[in-house]
């Protein structure tokens, strides 16, 4: 588990590495891209699935000589 130290130390990496003007546009872009990945969960959720029957796999070389 993470301490408060930890975390500051983290956070003054991200600092030196992005530099602070930086932070609120890549804060924003993550912000973007998560709210794009929800909503396209969402709108795979409501697509139907076409057949409630399993997919059909061809058989294995194996399974034929049995």
């Amino acid at each position: 588990m993470t301490g408060p130290w930890e975390l500051v130390i983290i956070g003054l990496v991200v600092v030196l590495l992005f530099g602070a003007k930086k932070l609120p546009e890549l804060a924003r872009s993550m912000g973007k891209a998560s709210s794009e990945f929800k909503k396209g969960i969402r709108e795979g959720a409501d697509e139907p699935t076409g057949t409630s029957e399993p997919a059909s796999h061809p058989e294995s070389p194996s399974e034929k000589e049995a």
